[in-house]
């Protein structure tokens, strides 16, 4: 169970404008995370909250195949990105850095909603509106590396099992 705040976002948003280039002369995830969202709201990595989400539209990761714009917004304390759609290297990066992949129509939820992510039972609950909205969320191995934290964490137990 995911629960959290909602910051909307539109169609479109590129990893240029969730970290921009001149803020990834750093390897450091929390100096990430102060960018994040840099190219649209210089000041969302202020307004979050451990444990709130993203929304958007269409398209949201499009652009280059940088694993910082992943990382940046988890670090920032986002959980979970609930989308109508994903740029497919964006998903795929989301998985392997831990970061919840959801795809749901999202025209129902809008800035500083309070939301309820049921991943067992795929339903998004608008708690400040008393709504729920059905959604796809991970399942089989994606699943597994998204409980393991990631990738490199899902492997490291799976290789401590087969000793």
């Amino acid at each position: 169970m995911i629960r959290g705040r909602v910051h909307k976002f539109g169609d479109d948003v590129d990893t240029d404008a969730i970290i921009p280039g001149p803020y990834l002369r750093t390897t450091d995830p929390y100096e990430l995370a102060r960018y994040c969202m840099y190219g649209i709201d210089k000041e969302f990595s202020k307004k979050v909250k451990e444990g709130d989400v993203i929304v958007a539209g269409e398209n949201f990761g499009c652009g280059s195949s940088r694993e910082q714009a992943v990382i940046a917004i988890k670090y920032c304390g986002i959980k979970a990105v609930i989308a109508k759609s994903f740029a497919r290297i964006f998903y795929r990066n989301a998985i392997n850095i831990g970061l919840f992949p959801i795809i749901a129509n999202t025209d129902e939820l809008e800035d500083n909603d309070i939301v309820e992510i049921d991943l067992d039972n795929e339903e998004i609950k608008i708690l400040n509106k008393n709504k729920t909205i059905k959604c796809k969320t991970p399942k089989g191995i994606e699943k597994e590396i998204l409980k393991a934290e990631g990738l490199i964490n899902y492997l490291k137990k799976s290789k401590n099992k087969i000793k």
